[in-house]
């Protein structure tokens, strides 16, 4: 759709299901950068990538030593890299171009969240986020792990024993903790289950800052806007929060080591939380104070001016969309199913979310084409008006005043060598390195049909070969039953065979006579009712030869008491 012709005043944000993908049971999705190709983990620990532009699948990765499900799909930021996590607590890396599988790592605990180092272009460090200990940075090559700190003590060092948190009766139950890279991979964002955002040093393994949120809930999601100025964190109390990122875009840990050294805090705790004022500053709060709605799988949209969430209630497929200023501007019904995972299209105004029966539903705004933007004097109209022309509406003008001088100067140099910078991506510009198409390799639309067509013609244990299945019943309808020498003619003989079939259906129904003449071609009596009430029954089968008055075989009439 060309942008000129669209309203401004619509609002850019998706409105209706376009379509819908399927292939298996679904899980978990992830755009690429450019948004050209679309991952997508499945319950059988396969992982599909979707050609997003012509809704096909490019490439299917498949492990023979995983069938769990997957929980998570990553791409590298130039798209040569996939990341998968799986239900039997093993990270894989993929080498998307070739299909073949780079590492595989398993850790002790099942993965709820693996994310790929975004610094580099074929990375091997990732963020792995377990079900129930603490985040960890992971060398998938190496298999080196390195446990990240989620609790601050007393005396100010960050400790990771695990994710504990105590409930009020003194029992200690185990939460899973969340955590993020920032834009360019050198610090971690972790929250963790008193409500606290750390942000730590991986390199040194050190927290650099403190942020806690103001209710003191469990932090359940935690994530950077495309861009890396905002941060989006999910609580326990069915609230979501954006935060401002104050630190640079490049080498925020220097700037962090610098802040450390100018602050002058005695409590170690009070200088990591005054050095968190410098980090994040808090600009919205998004609940539904009505319905006390819980959130699920909240993320930014592609150029950071919307946020969305998805409903975690049962039963239902809600979209929540808000802009940044925190007015809820659109929710999204989709069918009767529990929503799993949603993603926001890094370019275009586009949604995919995830349903619980596996399906991957493509949400689109609905477009109203602005037909006045093809010239300033079109006026659109709601009905129909008396038109009152002007006095000099059909006057002639000198065709000096109809030429207007051209603002541009032909004298300027033009400049085709430079690629002018597309906004969607703020950190660079398309590079030759990325990965953004993969060649499709064709196959048959209908597999079944063509397995039935070539498997028609099997052998028999005695080295006899059985009857073609399309032969016999051509055969039993009266039609020619020579068996099939290919597949092709075993095709067009089921296809001529369900035409005939379709045509008589559609023929009249047939005489008494005639009901007689096709019981004897088939070598089977036909009793039929006479206009008298007698019945009439063939005394002769249908192979011997036709009487001289041009009936089949002759008839006798029996008398039955």
């Amino acid at each position: 759709m060309n942008a000129p012709i669209i309203d401004p005043l619509q609002g850019d944000f998706p409105e209706v299901i376009e379509e819908y993908l399927e292939h298996g049971i679904m899980k978990c999705i992830a755009f690429n950068r450019r948004g050209t190709l679309l991952a997508a983990g499945c319950a059988d620990g396969t992982c599909i990538i979707w050609d997003f532009e012509t809704r096909g699948i490019a490439k299917e990765l498949q492990d023979k030593d995983c069938n769990a499900a997957i929980t998570s799909v990553c791409w590298s930021k130039y798209g040569h890299r996939i990341l998968v996590s799986a239900s039997d607590k093993s990270l894989i890396l993929w080498d998307v171009l070739s299909g073949e599988k780079i590492a595989r790592t398993t850790l002790e605990q099942t993965v709820l969240q693996a994310r790929l180092h975004p610094g580099s272009s074929t990375p091997s460090l990732c963020l792995a986020c377990p079900f129930s200990s603490a985040p960890m940075i992971v060398d998938i090559i190496s298999g080196t792990t390195t446990v990240l700190p989620v609790l601050i003590s007393e005396a100010g060092n960050g400790i990771a024993p695990n994710a504990r948190s105590k409930t009020p009766d003194g029992s200690t139950t185990y939460s899973p903790s969340t955590a993020c890279f920032n834009k360019f991979g050198d610090l971690v964002y972790t929250g963790n289950s008193k409500g606290e955002i750390l942000i730590i040093d991986h390199g040194k393994v050190q927290v650099r800052a403190l942020v806690p949120v103001s209710s003191g809930s469990i932090i359940r999601n935690i994530v950077f806007s495309r861009n890396g100025q905002y941060l989006l964190t999910n609580t326990n109390d069915r609230m979501i929060r954006i935060y401002e990122n104050l630190l640079p875009m490049k080498d925020a840990h220097k700037v962090l080591d610098e802040l450390h050294e100018t602050l002058d805090e005695a409590d170690e705790v009070e200088k990591l939380k005054a050095a968190g004022t410098k980090c994040l500053s808090l600009v919205q709060e998004f609940q539904d104070s009505i319905n006390r709605i819980q959130w699920k799988a909240p993320c930014f949209s592609g150029d950071g001016e919307w946020v969305i969430s998805g409903s975690a209630s049962r039963g239902e497929h809600k979209i929540y969309i808000w802009d940044r200023a925190g007015h809820l501007v659109k929710i999204l019904e989709g069918p009767k199913e529990a929503l799993m995972d949603l993603a926001w299209h890094p370019v275009h105004p586009l949604i995919v979310s995830v349903s619980l029966t596996g399906l991957v539903y493509i949400w689109a705004k609905d477009y109203t084409e602005n037909w006045s933007a093809f010239a300033p004097d079109f006026k659109e109209l709601e009905e129909n008006e008396e038109y009152v022309e002007r006095e000099d509406e059909f006057d002639l003008m000198p065709e000096t005043e109809k030429v207007k001088e051209s603002d541009v100067n032909e004298d300027d140099p033009v400049d085709i060598l430079n690629v002018e910078k597309d906004s969607a991506f703020s950190d660079s510009d398309m590079s030759q390195e990325e990965l953004c198409f993969l060649p499709a390799i064709p196959c048959p639309e209908v597999p079944e049909q063509q397995e039935k067509c070539v498997g028609s013609s099997s052998k028999l244990p005695d080295g006899n070969q059985s009857e073609s299945p399309l032969s016999v019943e051509a055969g039993q309808n009266g039609h020619a039953a020579n068996n099939a020498s290919s597949p092709l003619e075993a095709m067009e003989n089921s296809v001529a065979g369900e035409t005939e079939g379709t045509r008589l259906k559609r023929r009249r129904r047939p005489s008494e006579k005639g009901l007689e003449l096709q019981a004897e071609k088939t070598k089977k009596p036909s009793k039929t009712m006479k206009p008298s009430g007698r019945l009439s029954k063939t005394s002769k089968s249908a192979a011997e030869p036709e009487s001289s008055n041009g009936v089949n075989g002759d008839y006798a009439s029996d008398d039955y008491s």
